[in-house]
Formats: structure tokens, C-alpha cells, sequence
């Protein structure tokens, strides 16, 4: 402020001179222009203090000052834009719009030095939608006025959307029709509406701009657009007439782009789509004709196209469906004239040669000497043509036929692949796939055979093995079997990472399956065969992992962890000698999870399998982990020192070792370090306390005097660790323990007498 009127002293002394001391002009000017700017900064100061009447006094000093100093016209402006965008993003909507006008007034004051027309059409945006979000219904024309400025300063997309968000909502998007806008503009706009749920508008914009547009060649786009949205919204009949319209247009100097084209026809295709995938088996044939009809109304005679082909085939497809025979030949035939050896032509031409009693054509020699892999389809044949059981029967005995007697093993593997999309039942899954395997593993015999070729055969088959398995959630030997499946099959395929990575993934999931069969099997040899070749898949998945893992692997990879589990499942089963070598190989682990060691104390101890000694030390080693814990989990800490005390001292012993009774004293002395710094488990307390009591009195049965009362005393200590049962559990445990102490002391006097 010192400084303010420092300057403004001086330049008053200065300018009270007179203009015409040549002297004094330079320091004048200089002068003049530092007040500007000091007065700049206070102006700036006021609006972040929210001081807007003296930042506005500010402002127009310096408005004032700029006809002695027009080169400053860009410098204010900016100044003044800056305040508005400001004051908008705290939502003072009237500073803004001030502000904002300003900026741009201040831009007109001096074209020469203006920040220029693209910054003074970008204030000018920024003025309309800060009069849009201040008040739309109030302020709507002034937000018209300030974008149709901007517009004619410098024309930008986003004004011009902007321009049309305001008129869309005053209902005058017509106006833009005046404005020479592309048809781009105006299809976007059209998918504004649509957003904005605004139908009725939506259709009668798209129908002037169809007016607007008609002699322009890109009509064509907004026709597709308009039949689209009619279609969305179930209006058929009136998509129907648009679609006639433009057929007639096409072959009436009104040809729609090629592009437009293939969109209508995918249009088209998808609506005829939809009468064939309806809910409840409804299917509408007519209706789905009835499009692809219009479909080929673009086609011109002599047409040739792949696409064709493919019409005709669904054309054909239709007709037979609603058993127009005639009409589905001639369409087949015109299909095949384009495409002869396309797989569904040749499925159509065989289901016709069906339907005609054509057992020659249907059954014989045709079958094996061209590709007619249709007659793995049974699945469409029986439900498109005929229920009778022994057209299926027939089609799956030409597929048997075709696999056991045809010497063009890529024919075969065809027709299984065909055969997939037919029967969706796992078994005949399975009995394909082998079939599909021994098929494969003759071609990699044959010398000279493409093996790129053979290698995607082998990957399709080997997917579908991978998806087969699983879908067998509920049935674990159908899921090895597919797992091994796939595993073969892969080993058909080109080698790669990816390759190994699927490999070991399906021994990994064939040894759990095998594992899973066995624990349900109540069969000893059975079980003893399923244990042995899940074994075997484990070693060779072993093998497998060992080479993805020299490329590197991910540290949080489970393959180690899980391959040693299974390992240590089945030969624990087995009551294999080499099982303590597979607890150090888990122990050798770079992280080992306490969770799998606890996992192993468990499978350790199921039977068959019985091995304490390998049970309580992966219990030890996992209650050690747990305690190093940074946030202990008391509740698994329990469950490993109960099951070791239940492992070392069993319930209903009649004697007990004392080196028995010094190992689990141990594990009390370790559950009573838990207890004394965190809140153990109630029940658990309780339950260690009963054990340690029991202890003692079958040790004062066995006359072992000084353990019973060492006993008696552990199970004592526990009781002031309980909580809501301690109140109820002392004056019995008390008194109890007050007799026990008495005849233990009588013992004692008795057994000194007797010595």
C-alpha cells in the first residue's frame, strides 16, 4: 500500500509538469507501468482476501492506465481471467461472470495487443457455463449470447457442444441447422439426446438433419443412425420403412458409403440373430428371414462376396427351419457357387440330403471322400429336423466311421472339433479327446507334416481337455483325467514358457484330484495305485517347475509349497520311510507359512498315516513361528500346544514317563509365557488347566506323591488366568485342591513310617 501511493505521488509530480518535457516521458512511463503492476498485485491480494470491491477499484485504475499503456491489454486480461476462474471454482458465480467479462472487454480494448482470439473465446466459454451452473433457467440467453461469441472469435468443438447443451435445453437445436454445422456434429448431438433420455427430441432433430443433409452423400450415416435407435427402442415397423427407403435409394442414385453398408448389414444380421437366440427355445424363423431378406436387397446381381455366402448359408438355414425345402437348396447353391469348401455349406447341403431320403449321400461313400464334418453334429440335426433316434444314431456311427476307417487324419480332427459344438456331455468330451490324442500322436510320426499345423490341432484339443476338467468340480476322476488329458496334449504343442506353465499346472491339479479320489476310497489296493502315480505326477511336475523356474519366477509362486504338501500327503498314506525328508525339504523353504506346517501335523496324524514324532515337530516349529509373529494369533498358538499336550500325553493314559511328563510340563511353561502377555483363549485355559489336574491326580494314583502336587499346582496356577469362569471354578477347585494337599501330606507320613 507504501508502496502504491509512493508511486502514485510520483507519477502525479511527474504528469503535473506537462506532457510536453521530453525529459521526463521515459521516467514517466516506466513509472506509470510499475504502478500498473503494483496495483496488479494488490488487486490479486484483495481477491484471495475475498475483498472484491477494492480488487474491482484496483482494476479499473489500471483499465484506466492502459490507454497510456496498450501494450499491458494481454497482461490485464489474463489477470482479470485468472480472478474468474478463481472465483468460479469457489462458486461465487456473480465475481465470476464479472470478472470473466472483464477479461474479455479488456481483450477488445486493443486488438493489436489482445491475448488473442483462441484466449478471448476461451473466456467467453468459460463465461457461458459459469452463467449455465449459476443459473440455468435465469441466465440461459446471456450463456447463449457469451458461447455464440466465442464461437465467432475462434470455433472450437467445445464450444460447439457447449453451444448445443445450451440450446438443447431451450428446445431450439434447429437453430444449429442454420449454422452450417458438419453432419458430425449434428450425429453427435443426436447421441446427446439419446443420454439425456430426451426421445421425442432425439427423433425430431434426427429427422431434420435428414432433411438438411438429403442431397449429401454422407446421408447415409445418419439413416443408419436413425434405423438404429428406432430399433433400440422395439419401433420395428417404422425401422423397416427407413430400411426400404434406403434400399430404394441405393439403386436410385442415393448409394450408401461402403462403410455405412457393412455397419447396415451388421445391423441387420445381429436383429436376424436374435429371432434364432431367444429365451425359451422361441424361435422366429420368419422374422429372422425377413432381415437377412433385406440384407441381400443391397447385394447387386453377380455379386460375389464372402459374406454372401455366409447370407445365403443362413438363409438357407431359415427355409429349411421352416421347411421350405426348395427355397433352402437354392440358397445353399448359391452359397456354395462362392464358397464350395466352407464346413456350414456342407453341413447344410448334407442336412438336406437327409431330409430327402438321400441315404447314399447321407451315409455312404460321400461321407469319408469330402469334409463333411456335419455328421459329428447330431446335437442341430436332432433339434432342427427331426426327433427320431435314428437320424442321431446315424450321425454318430458316420463320425465313428469316419475316425476308424478315414486315412486323412486332418479330416478326422475336423470333424471332432465340429463334433464339440454338438455334444456337450463330459463323456463323450473324454472319449473324443482320446481319440483326438491318439489321432495327434500319429501325425507326430508322419514325417514332413506341418508342424505349426499340428501343434494349434493339439493346443485347441488341449484347451478344450483344460475347460473340460474344469467343469468336473464335483467328480475328482473325471478332473484328472481331463488334467492329464490336456497335460498329454500340450505335450503335442510347441514348447514354450506359457507351455511348461499349463503343463504344470495340470500335474499339480491331477495330484490333488488323485489325492482327493483316494481319501474317498475305501479301497487299500486302490488306494495304494492312486498314491503311487500321484507320486509320479508330482516328480514329473517337479522336473517341469525346476525348468521355468532357471527363466525366473514370481517369489509369491505356490508350486514349492503345494508339490511338497501333495508329496508329503501320499507318502505319509503310504507310510513311506523318505517322509521326514520331505518335512526338511519344507523346512528348507525360503518362507515357510505356518499354515502348512500345521497342515502337515494334521496329515501326519490321518489315518492311515500315524507319525507323532513328525506331528509334533512341525507343531513346534509352526508354534515358534507363530510367537515371532509381530501380532500373535493366540487362537492357532492354542491349537498347536493343545495338540502337542494331547499328542505327548493322550486322555485315559494309566502311566505316565517322566520324561513324557517333563516334554509336555514344557509346553504348559510355554502356554503359561502366552498367557501372561495376552488375552489366551477362555475355553482353551480352561481346558489346560483340567489336563495339568488330572495329570496330577493320576499321578497320586500311581503314588508318584511330589509330581501329583507339582501337577495339582501347574493346574492351580491357571485358575487366576480365567475369566468370567474364574469365580465359579475356585471354590471348587480350592477346596478340592486343600484335600488333595491333606491326603497327599498323609501319603507321604505314611509312606516315612513304612520306610
Amino acid at each position: 500500500m507504501i508502496l502504491s501511493q509512493s508511486l502514485e505521488t510520483l507519477y502525479s509530480r511527474l504528469t503535473s509538469h506537462g506532457d510536453c518535457a521530453e525529459d521526463i516521458n521515459t521516467p514517466k512511463g516506466d513509472i506509470e507501468k510499475d504502478l500498473l503492476r503494483v496495483l496488479s498485485y494488490q488487486a490479486e491480494s484483495a481477491v484471495s482476501q475475498e475483498q472484491h470491491q477494492e480488487a474491482v477499484s484496483c482494476i479499473q485504475r489500471c483499465k484506466e492506465m492502459l490507454l497510456r499503456l496498450p501494450k499491458e491489454t494481454g497482461y490485464l486480461s489474463l489477470i482479470c481471467y485468472n480472478f474468474g476462474v478463481d472465483t468460479y471454482s469457489q462458486g461465487k458465480h456473480e465475481e465470476s461472470t464479472f470478472w470473466l467479462s472483464q477479461s474479455y472487454d479488456i481483450g477488445k480494448m486493443n486488438m493489436k495487443y489482445s491475448p488473442g482470439s483462441e484466449m478471448q473465446a476461451k473466456v467467453l466459454r468459460l463465461l457461458a457455463k459459469v452463467y449455465l451452473d449459476w443459473d440455468c433457467q435465469k441466465y440461459l440467453e446471456k450463456a447463449l449470447h457469451a458461447v455464440s461469441l466465442a464461437n465467432k472469435e475462434h470455433m472450437q468443438l467445445s464450444g460447439l457442444y457447449l453451444k448445443i447443451q445450451i440450446l438443447n435445453k431451450s428446445r431450439r437445436l434447429s437453430e444449429l441447422l442454420d449454422c452450417e454445422v458438419p453432419l458430425e456434429v449434428c450425429l453427435s448431438i443426436v447421441k446427446l439426446l439419446v443420454e439425456e433420455n430426451r426421445e421425442a427430441l432425439t427423433f425430431y432433430f434426427l429427422k431434420r438433419v435428414c432433411q438438411h443433409f438429403e442431397s449429401s452423400p454422407e446421408l447415409g450415416s445418419a439413416l443408419l443412425m436413425h434405423i438404429e435407435l428406432l430399433l433400440q427402442r422395439d419401433k420395428e415397423l417404422l425401422a423397416k420403412q427407413k430400411i426400404e427407403d434406403a434400399i430404394t435409394g441405393h439403386y436410385t442414385g442415393k448409394q450408401l458409403a461402403p462403410q455405412t453398408l457393412s455397419s447396415l448389414h451388421l445391423l441387420l444380421w445381429d436383429r436376424a440373430s436374435k429371432n434364432f437366440e431367444v429365451l425359451h427355445q422361441f424361435y422366429n424363423y420368419s422374422e429372422a428371414l425377413e432381415w437377412y431378406n433385406y440384407s441381400l436387397s443391397f447385394y447387386r446381381a453377380g455379386e460375389l462376396d464372402q459374406n454372401l455366402a455366409k447370407l445365403q448359408r443362413n438363409r438357407s438355414t431359415c427355409f429349411l427351419h421352416l421347411n421350405q425345402l426348395e427355397k433352402a437348396k437354392e440358397a445353399v447353391e448359391k452359397s456354395a457357387r462362392i464358397d464350395p469348401s466352407n464346413i456350414f455349406t456342407q453341413f447344410n447341403i448334407y442336412k438336406i440330403a437327409v431330409l430327402e431320403n438321400n441315404a447314399e449321400k447321407g451315409n455312404g461313400e460321400d461321407v469319408k471322400s469330402h469334409d463333411h464334418i456335419i455328421v459329428g453334429s447330431s446335437e442341430v440335426f436332432q433339434q432342427y429336423f427331426s426327433p427320431q433316434h435314428e437320424q442321431q444314431e446315424t450321425a454318430v456311427k458316420a463320425l465313428e466311421s469316419l475316425c476308424e476307417h478315414s486315412q486323412d487324419v486332418t479330416q478326422i480332427l475336423t470333424a471332432l472339433r465340429s463334433s464339440f459344438l454338438h455334444f456337450s456331455t463330459l463323456i463323450y468330451c473324454m472319449h473324443t479327446e482320446f481319440t483326438a490324442l491318439e489321432k495327434l500322436s500319429q501325425i507326430s510320426q508322419i514325417q514332413g507334416h506341418g508342424a505349426q499345423q499340428h501343434s494349434e490341432d493339439a493346443n485347441w484339443f488341449r484347451r478344450i481337455a483344460w475347460n473340460s476338467a474344469l467343469q468336473c468340480e464335483h467328480s475328482p476322476v473325471r478332473m484328472r483325467d481331463f488334467f492329464l488329458l490336456s497335460f498329454q496334449l500340450s505335450q503335442l504343442c510347441a514348447p514354450d514358457r506359457g507351455m511348461l506353465m499349463g503343463q504344470k499346472t495340470c500335474l499339480l491339479m491331477a495330484a490333488a484330484a488323485s489325492l482327493e479320489i483316494c481319501r474317498s476310497s475305501d479301497h487299500t489296493e486302490q488306494q495304494t495305485e492312486l498314491l503311487t502315480q500321484t507320486l509320479e505326477h508330482i516328480q514329473l511336475c517337479k522336473e517341469i517347475w525346476t525348468t521355468i523356474k532357471s527363466s525366473g519366477t514370481s517369489s509369491k509362486d505356490k508350486t514349492d509349497t503345494l508339490l511338497l504338501l501333495y508329496e508329503f500327503e501320499a507318502r505319509a498314506k503310504l507310510n513311506d520311510p523318505k517322509l521326514e525328508s520331505v518335512l526338511e525339504s519344507v523346512l528348507e523353504l525360503d518362507y515357510i507359512e505356518t499354515k502348512l506346517l500345521e497342515m502337515i501335523a494334521v496329515l501326519a496324524m490321518e489315518p492311515p498315516a500315524h507319525f507323532p514324532v513328525l506331528c509334533k515337530k512341525a507343531l513346534r516349529i509352526a508354534l515358534s513361528l507363530h510367537r515371532k509373529q509381530p501380532q500373535v494369533d493366540l487362537t492357532r498358538c492354542s491349537n498347536c500346544l493343545h495338540s502337542l499336550i494331547q499328542l505327548t500325553l493322550p486322555s485315559g493314559v494309566s502311566e505316565v514317563q517322566p520324561c513324557v511328563l517333563e516334554e509336555v510340563w514344557g509346553y504348559y511353561e510355554e502356554a503359561l509365557s502366552i498367557i501372561a502377555t495376552a488375552d489366551f483363549p477362555e475355553l482353551e485355559i480352561l481346558w489346560l488347566l483340567t489336563r495339568a489336574w488330572n495329570t496330577g491326580i493320576l499321578l497320586y494314583s500311581l503314588a508318584q506323591y511330589p509330581e501329583a502336587e507339582r501337577w495339582c499346582g501347574l493346574g492351580m496356577s491357571f485358575l487366576k488366568h480365567l475369566g468370567s469362569l474364574q469365580d465359579s471354578y475356585h471354590s471348587q477347585m480350592a477346596g478340592l485342591y486343600s484335600e488333595v494337599l491333606d491326603r497327599l501330606d498323609k501319603a507321604k507320613k505314611n509312606l516315612i513310617i513304612e520306610e
